[in-house]
């Protein structure tokens, strides 16, 4: 139970109400005891009446009566305690998984992109449902029975000491091979509970990528590829999951089978002693057998018990592998002075630890505030890493130096970082919710006019007003619902109504058509007149009306200037320009 000791600290954190639960179930176990007893003495009392001379029925029925009242009371509290126990514990155990889900959430949203890139997002998924459902079943049921079956062993076995010694020592002779039975059982559980449940995140991910990517499956007409590749994995869990109910279905008939020996031998010994007069009264026997029959659930809920927490071990050390990642990007400044916008890139170099490829090599530009950039180059000439840089998606290596108004860029507090930083991204992503809720993503305070606003001069708002629902129109996940261009429209209105000192466009106009494009750009140009700017993009006519115009190759800067500059001279800017200029004409 080596993981599972991760999980003490919400045992500390309700620890009151923990141990109510164990002070309500040993009251419980106490009242639970009076049965047998009140049972053992009726049967006296009749076997007393029997053998009397006088039989005197009032006596005899005033006493039976008295103990059924009792049994009757006593069976009612002790009911209505363990349903209490029930309301304490278990609700313990909801209020767990709910702590321990957001725990996951929030260290999920911490990590760094390398761990988005290195796992799955079925994986991720299955964490934190599937694993986080087995440890409550530990948090909840298993310890509210392990200290109801503790508890109840503990007062049942005191109770038949006090009556007699030795049919207590021969009626729990069987327990040892319990125990041993018990020990081997768990061993086997948690191993293929722990072989269930990773074929079991396996399969959530080849799920979610079928259910993202069917358009590219119907597309290429591969329906019947992933049906056969989903059967096969299915297959597998399926086996997975019958090997692991076989082992746990062993402990059922075990139970029964040592429960019914200590039957056999407490009526086998017992009548022993009570024919030789170890024994005087036959009613201690009927209370030994009834001590036997409460036995039955505890003894059968060890099987239970130990299933649960076997898997809640395998799943906790799942989570555990998880929640013991250290994100890459720590926020370890604390400056959260207000950014006017200043940008220093000084010798920065950036390798991507997972393909050991060279994005940036030395690079060093500068941008002032309330200017704009434009940055160009083939793929994998390095802009968007300049941009990842610039956000703290990754950090510089060695002595690279990225400052903002003088600062260097780790100083500053992370999330005031970002929060400074409007970010519309190459690949947009919206959220299956309201285009009006999409857009207010960037700033959730953001009144019904300036959303509208935002969606002029991001020029969709006519495309939205063409919708049935207008703003209230639910999208598809991803935002299927909505073209290429319309998506990364919405996703510019959203960038807008930030309102943030620092803008960041990923070639986010790509999509659009160059006449919607020149009137988004023309609409910036009366918006983001008092911002820093960074525009990266394949098309010179989004690059032309910049400050400053620095185009990548390789992971370095062939060139740097005003469009003026650069169209007067030879080299990759003056190509492209009167290429994309060639081909507007003939269009």
């Amino acid at each position: 139970m080596k993981e599972l000791q991760y999980l003490n600290k919400y045992f500390i954190k309700y620890k009151y109400r923990f141990l109510l639960g164990i002070i309500i179930t040993i009251v419980a176990q106490i009242f639970s005891l009076y049965t047998p007893e009140l049972i053992g003495k009726s049967i006296k009392a009749i076997e007393i009446y029997l053998k009397s001379q006088n039989h005197d029925t009032v006596s005899l029925k005033k006493e039976l009566f008295k103990n059924i009242a009792l049994i009757f009371a006593c069976t009612l509290i002790a009911g209505f305690l363990t349903f209490l126990m029930r309301q304490t514990l278990i609700v313990m155990s909801r209020y767990v998984e709910f702590d321990l889900k957001n725990e996951i959430f929030n260290h999920y949203q911490n990590l760094s992109q390398n761990f988005y890139k290195k796992n799955r997002t079925g994986d991720l998924m299955n964490r934190i449902s599937e694993d986080v459902g087995k440890v409550r079943m530990y948090v909840g049921p298993a310890v509210m029975y392990t200290i109801n079956t503790a508890i109840r062993f503990a007062a049942i076995i005191i109770s038949m000491s006090a009556i007699n010694v030795k049919l207590t020592i021969y009626s729990l002779l069987p327990l040892p091979i319990l125990s041993y039975s018990i020990f081997v059982l768990s061993k086997r559980i948690n191993k293929k509970s722990t072989a269930y449940q990773q074929n079991l995140s396996t399969l959530s991910s080849f799920t979610q990528e079928f259910f993202s990517g069917i358009r590219v499956i119907k597309a290429y007409s591969l329906e019947n590829d992933r049906i056969h590749e989903f059967e096969k994995l299915s297959t597998i869990s399926k086996e997975k999951n019958l090997s692991l109910a076989k082992t746990q279905a062993l402990f059922g008939p075990l139970m029964v089978l040592l429960i019914g020996l200590s039957y056999l031998i407490v009526i086998y010994v017992g009548g022993q002693m009570y024919t030789r007069g170890e024994i005087k009264d036959i009613g201690v026997i009927a209370q030994f057998l009834l001590y036997i029959g409460m036995l039955v659930w505890p003894v059968a809920s060890f099987g239970w018990v130990s299933s649960l927490v076997q898997e809640a071990e395998a799943s906790q050390k799942r989570i555990n592998e998880f929640l013991q990642e250290q994100p890459e990007i720590q926020n370890i400044g604390s400056i959260s002075n207000p950014i006017e916008g200043n940008i220093t890139f000084e010798n920065v170099s950036y390798t991507y630890d997972d393909t050991n490829i060279i994005a940036l090599d030395n690079i060093s530009f500068t941008i002032e505030k309330e200017q704009t950039i434009a940055i160009l180059g083939n793929t994998g000439s390095g802009k968007s890493t300049i941009l990842s840089l610039l956000t703290r998606i990754h950090d510089v290596n060695g002595v690279s130096k990225i400052k903002i108004d003088g600062t260097d860029l780790k100083d500053y507090d992370l999330n005031h970082l970002r929060n400074s930083i409007s970010v519309v991204p190459q690949d947009p992503f919206l959220f299956s919710d309201t285009i009006k809720n999409n857009i207010k993503f960037g700033n959730n305070n953001a009144s019904d006019e300036e959303i509208i606003e935002a969606a002029k001069m991001a020029v969709v708002h006519d495309n939205i007003n063409s919708f049935s629902n207008k703003y209230e129109t639910i999208l598809g996940e991803r935002g299927i619902t909505l073209s290429g261009g319309q998506k990364q429209r919405v996703s510019i209105a959203r960038a807008i109504i930030k309102e943030a000192p620092l803008l960041i466009l990923d070639d986010c106009l790509s999509a659009v058509d160059t006449e919607t494009e020149e009137k988004i750009l023309n609409n910036f140009k009366k918006l983001f007149k008092d911002k820093t700017t960074i525009i990266v993009t394949h098309r010179a006519s989004a690059a032309k009306n910049a400050n400053k115009i620095i185009v990548l190759e390789d992971g370095k800067i062939i060139q740097e200037g005003t469009h003026n500059q650069l169209v007067n001279i030879e080299g990759y800017y003056k190509k492209l320009y009167f290429k994309q200029l060639s081909e507007k004409e003939n269009a």
